[in-house]
């Protein structure tokens, strides 16, 4: 630490400083000493204590001339931190990770955006480095558990990558109790030799009562628990008188045959379909959309509010919703018997599928006939009876020949596995469920992606037929040829051949899907084929959706949940009304923004789960025999999933008492050295519950007797990294 300045040296400080007015000016010792007229031993002793100072501050660099000059202006070193374990952090950089031991972290926690000076950098050399400066806080809030001490807080986060414990003085409480749940906002982030210093904000609960741990897991990803004051007001004085000048901007639907279908238990229906005949022969069917743009208006507190979540976030028991319930709930819902704004897309359709001319595209007013669930309308499709049976059945074979089409020309038919839980009045859950999308799903899905291709087409040719137009575009990229390879490589050992040129490997994985049908090895491999792909993300660019074979693709069709399609809305007003259009620049970070805010409640939904599983598993007989699926294999273990309930956990190698078990990474599988035997990727186990942590939300298995498939030493096939365990929406519709 810098020696604290006295008067006379506080004087020269400021006289050698202003001697750096610009970067190209450097000076050596005795000159500085000439121009700040320094001459007795006394005071070239302290110009020398001056200049030490402003050195370790970093205000002034040393050169190797031996002259002083203004800091090298040159590009610095950002990163992030990923804090590896306590005692030292790798800085990513865009090209190379720098190695960062503890004490020279000085305060930066993990994901803290950094500068950092690189040293110890010599050829065959690790590269090291000192962080000097901090940009971003990743996070300023944490959520954990508070131990209290002679009236000090002592508080652990639950995210695995904060070390330190925070401490928090009797003053800063706030009324939490020993032992309770809570959630602490840092106020001086300490240094290596100091504890961070926090303060208690919320009091969550009691560790393991359920609202406590949603609750934990929605503010350990920085997803709000409640709107503020001003959002809450300014959404309930919003009217929901819809005036007869409002109606006349708009196509009148109220007359035509319409309904929702969405789960049995969501709140917020923010599409429907009607269905008409036309004098062609041909049908006119409509996607009407909550036209929730109407209600929420750029640069209003509501607006902000639901651009800072940008997505509704689904845990397993409740949802934290974009808009308050004013509008989820009331005004933009699609309810029955009730006239509703809507923005729609208007398709002329004939029986097999085939869309005739070009949509229309508009703002709408409808009035829905029925409410409609999934299990409901599937029961009509099996049954051939029920209310709007025909329009149903009729809307349900559109829907299989729009897929064919799909499917035909290059789009990805993967299924993953989705669970869902059946809770009790607390939230304990009874029974965890895999999720089936039967046709009254895919029904819907595919004429919402009708509709989303739809506008995203109409904006990307509005007027000029060039792409000029800002729009928020929903885009899936072509597969890292590496990586697709890789995959190629491992899914041979199966006997599965996957031909990875760019305009065959969508229909080579379909085929590859189509052939694992019924097999141990089906759902893994494609999980494993999933992870292949790039993550779609939303941005200006038209790069396509590869997974949905579209060249141009938006969203559009879910603005109460998401704010993208909110942005659509407005873009395609702004189209239809030649008003002026947003800038571009300014629409791509706000479509970055919204890509990372899905990625968080994707990470939440999952945690959700993945608690429930682990209490689940708490809750079942210890004897209990499982019969599983090796779905992963590691140097410490293998992680298995239950076939029955999808609850994945780790068999550890200490637990393996049969054999001395080893990785054997070319073939991706545990070999026994003394018996010979392996466990590799998709051998069926019989195993039974070891241990349950509820805090870690992790599940420890082992084996029972005479658990495997006698297949597993015959075959000599790989395996993957653990697979994750999957999670299913509450809204039960999926990112496309």
């Amino acid at each position: 630490m810098a020696r604290k300045n006295t008067p006379t040296e506080d004087k020269l400080q400021q006289q050698v400083l202003t001697l750096f007015i610009d970067p190209g000016f450097q000076y050596s010792f005795p000159e500085i000493a000439d121009l700040c007229n320094v001459n007795t031993r006394d005071e070239k002793i302290d110009l020398s204590l001056v200049l030490q100072n402003l050195l370790k501050a970093r205000k002034i660099q040393e050169f190797s001339n031996g002259k002083f000059g203004l800091p090298s202006q040159e590009k610095r070193n950002q990163g992030k931190v990923d804090f590896v374990n306590q005692r030292f952090a790798y800085v990513r950089l865009e090209n190379e990770d720098i190695y960062v031991p503890l004490e020279s972290m000085h305060g930066a926690q993990d994901q803290d955006l950094v500068e950092i000076e690189i040293y110890n950098s010599g050829k065959g050399r690790k590269k090291e480095g000192e962080i000097t400066k901090i940009l971003e806080r990743s996070r300023e809030h944490y959520v954990g558990v508070v131990r209290i001490k002679a009236g000090i807080g002592w508080f652990t986060a639950d995210y695995r990558k904060m070390y330190d414990d925070i401490v928090v003085s009797e003053g800063h409480l706030n009324g939490a109790k020993n032992g309770q749940k809570v959630m602490v906002e840092v106020k001086n982030w300490g240094s290596h030799s100091r504890k961070p210093i926090g303060i208690v904000k919320e009091i969550l609960g009691d560790p393991g009562e359920n609202n406590a741990e949603m609750h934990a897991i929605l503010a350990d990803y920085n997803i709000p628990l409640r709107f503020s004051e001003e959002v809450e007001a300014e959404a309930n004085a919003i009217s929901g008188t819809i005036t007869q000048a409002e109606i006349d901007k708009r196509k009148d639907f109220r007359n035509v045959t319409t309904f929702t279908i969405d789960p049995f238990d969501a709140k917020d229906f923010d599409d429907a379909l009607s269905i008409q005949k036309l004098p062609s022969g041909n049908w006119e069917v409509g996607i009407h959309i909550a036209d929730v743009a109407h209600y929420v208006v750029p640069g209003s507190a509501l607006d902000q509010s639901a651009f800072d979540r940008a997505t509704s976030v689904y845990l397993v028991d409740r949802v934290s919703p974009m808009l308050p319930e004013r509008l989820s709930n009331d005004l933009c819902s699609l309810r029955p018997n009730e006239d509703k704004l809507t923005f729609s897309c208007i398709v002329e359709i004939d029986e097999k599928g085939k869309i005739h001319g070009q949509p229309w595209i508009g703002r709408t007013i409808i009035h829905s006939d029925r409410r409609f669930t999934y299990e409901e309308v599937q029961t009509i499709l099996e049954g051939d009876e029920g209310a709007f049976m025909q329009e149903l059945v009729l809307l349900n074979q559109m829907a299989h020949q729009m897929r064919n089409g799909r499917l035909q020309s290059g789009a990805m038919s993967f299924e993953s596995t989705e669970v869902k839980f059946l809770l009790n009045d607390r939230g304990v859950p009874l029974k965890v469920i895999p999720k089936t999308r039967k046709d009254a799903h895919k029904l819907i899905e595919e004429f919402m992606l009708l509709a989303n291709r739809c506008v995203a087409e109409y904006a990307y040719l509005y007027k000029t037929g060039k792409e000029q137009n800002p729009m928020v575009y929903r885009v899936h990229e072509s597969p890292n040829p590496e990586r697709l390879q890789t995959f190629a490589d491992f899914a041979v050992r199966f006997g599965y051949k996957i031909n990875v040129s760019q305009e065959k490997v969508a229909n080579s994985l379909n085929a590859m899907v189509s052939s694992l049908e019924g097999r141990p090895e089906q759902e893994l491999m494609q999980n494993l084929a999933i992870r292949v792909m790039a993550k779609a993300r939303y941005t200006t660019k038209a790069l396509g959706h590869f997974g949905l074979a579209f060249s141009h693709y938006s969203h559009f069709t879910s603005p109460i949940r998401r704010y993208p399609d909110v942005l659509t809305h407005r873009l395609l007003w702004e189209y239809l009304h030649n008003e002026a259009r947003m800038d571009k620049d300014k629409l791509e970070k706000l479509c970055m923004h919204c890509s990372d805010k899905e990625k968080t409640a994707a990470e939440a939904e999952r945690a959700s789960i993945k608690y429930k599983q682990v209490e689940y598993m708490a809750l079942q007989d210890p004897d209990k025999i499982y019969e599983a699926v090796v779905s992963g294999v590691t140097e410490w273990g293998m992680y298995v999933d239950i076939i029955e309930n999808r609850c994945e956990g780790l068999i550890r190698l200490s637990d393996m008492q049969e054999d001395m078990f080893e990785l054997i990474e070319t073939e991706y599988c545990l070999l026994g050295r003394r018996t010979g035997k392996k466990y590799t990727f998709g051998d069926k186990v019989k195993i039974k519950l070891k241990a349950t942590n509820m805090e870690k939300r992790t599940i420890d298995f082992y084996l029972a007797e005479d658990s495997t498939d006698s297949s597993s030493k015959k075959r000599n096939i790989p395996q993957s990294r653990s697979s994750k365990s999957r999670g299913g929406r509450d809204k039960g519709k999926r990112r496309r």
